[in-house]
């Protein structure tokens, strides 16, 4: 097959998916929420009831990645189980269980000519999702999709993509279940890479693009695309600890915003220590995460304090490692707190740790982070935990959406106005 050919070929399957979606959207646009309800919980029934699919096809993608050397923690991202397959069903019936954002006013006023005006949330359209290694995105973003009134283009990474067919297959029976077009949600049933060069121009058929992936990942899709971007960039989330901290509460945080789990965005990849707490909270914050089996890659101040810290370079402030590693920095005060944040952050999540109420409230007003948290986790950066349900990604950027994507970040709105049969002087 010539290249030539190749491309023809690629373009002929995104004109037809894209086609086919947009019908869809028209349709969606206008389906009566039950009718939504009842698909996603269609799927989540069909995702319990292929459970055994559904792992023997995760069982293929497995043993590819192993063969390709992933690391743990993208094999973990991969990685289903009962129990996962579970929560992945359980979360399609918890977007189900949400308002429906589609129709919902947002604001209403009369004008003194007394014509009504609405503000009336609608679907955006044909949302594109290009993501990798997680097959459960294939179910968040199918689900957030089809109940916020959208029609979807899922294009999941080549590891997950056995895993994600299967999951995609339980979505279209839901769909068909209720009587709602298969075309609602799609997957690109081609690992060919040329599919995303092709979703990047397609803007006569999508009218946004979500990337939810790496580093590269997104800023091929910035640089590429032609459709409109929420961008989701790496999440190079700190932890910045104040001597007023409780020590305990440091510990058990700490640990669990680096280590739940290294693979998701939320994770903490630098730890910040006030200097004023160097003798009581960071030998024991450095102790805890050796032992719990995380390197810690540290400045001269850190390393002074346990051997088995190795020296940070430059690169570490700002590198998302998506594994257990993790970068710790003796600052001076708040202010050099938020100074190595600002300038080696990714404005994603960012924590403060601290008992004195107007550090964290600095903290939170001068840092423009998507998510910023006093005092918990920033593993909590996620849409189930923020009551969204699900998220297809977290928004970095600045237009439209921000911080998790759920169903209401989904939608875009429309005027409806009312008159009485005026006219315009």
């Amino acid at each position: 097959m010539t290249a030539h050919t190749a491309i023809t070929d690629t373009a002929t399957r995104m004109n037809q998916m894209g086609a086919a979606a947009k019908a869809a959207a028209r349709v969606l646009a206008t389906a009566p929420t039950a009718q939504k309800n009842a698909a996603l919980k269609a799927a989540a029934a069909a995702m319990r009831g292929n459970e055994q699919k559904i792992l023997a096809a995760n069982a293929e993608d497995m043993a590819a990645g192993k063969a390709k050397g992933l690391t743990a923690a993208l094999l973990d991202r991969l990685m289903l189980d009962g129990q996962r397959i579970a929560a992945i069903a359980q979360g399609l019936e918890e977007i189900a269980d949400l308002a429906d954002p589609v129709g919902g006013v947002i604001a209403d006023w009369t004008r003194p000519n007394g014509l009504k005006f609405e503000r009336v949330r609608t679907p955006l359209g044909v949302i594109g999702v290009i993501y990798e290694s997680r097959p459960n995105v294939t179910a968040d973003a199918g689900g957030l999709c089809l109940k916020a009134g959208n029609a979807c283009i899922l294009r999941g990474g080549s590891e997950s993509f056995h895993s994600s067919t299967a999951i995609h297959a339980c979505l279209v029976e839901g769909l068909k279940a209720a009587g709602l077009p298969e075309a609602a949600i799609q997957l690109v049933p081609t690992t060919d890479r040329a599919m995303v060069g092709a979703m990047l121009t397609a803007a006569n058929w999508l009218d946004v693009i979500v990337p939810r992936g790496g580093k590269s990942l997104v800023a091929r899709v910035q640089s590429e695309s032609r459709v409109p971007v929420f961008a989701h960039l790496e999440g190079n989330c700190h932890v910045y600890v104040e001597a007023s901290a409780s020590l305990d509460m440091a510990l058990s945080i700490v640990k669990n915003a680096k280590l739940r789990r290294t693979g998701v965005c939320g994770a903490a990849e630098t730890l910040l220590v006030e200097r004023a707490a160097v003798a009581t909270h960071l030998h024991p914050l450095v102790k805890m995460l050796l032992e719990a089996g995380c390197e810690v890659r540290g400045d001269t101040d850190t390393q002074k304090v346990d051997a088995r810290v190795k020296a940070a370079t430059e690169e570490d402030w700002a590198t998302e490692y998506l594994d257990a590693i993790i970068a710790v920095r003796v600052v001076e005060d708040l202010d050099a707190a938020i100074e190595h944040i600002a300038t080696h952050g990714s404005s994603h999540t960012d924590a403060i740790l601290t008992e004195n109420a107007d550090h964290a409230a600095q903290f939170m007003n001068r840092l423009d982070s998507a998510i910023l948290l006093h005092n918990a986790s920033t593993q909590f950066a996620d849409g189930g935990e923020f009551g969204f349900g699900a998220e297809i990604g977290i928004a970095t950027g600045k237009m439209h959406a921000r911080g998790p994507v759920g169903v209401e970040q989904l939608t875009t709105f429309k005027y409806r106005v009312y008159g009485t049969g005026q006219t315009r002087p």
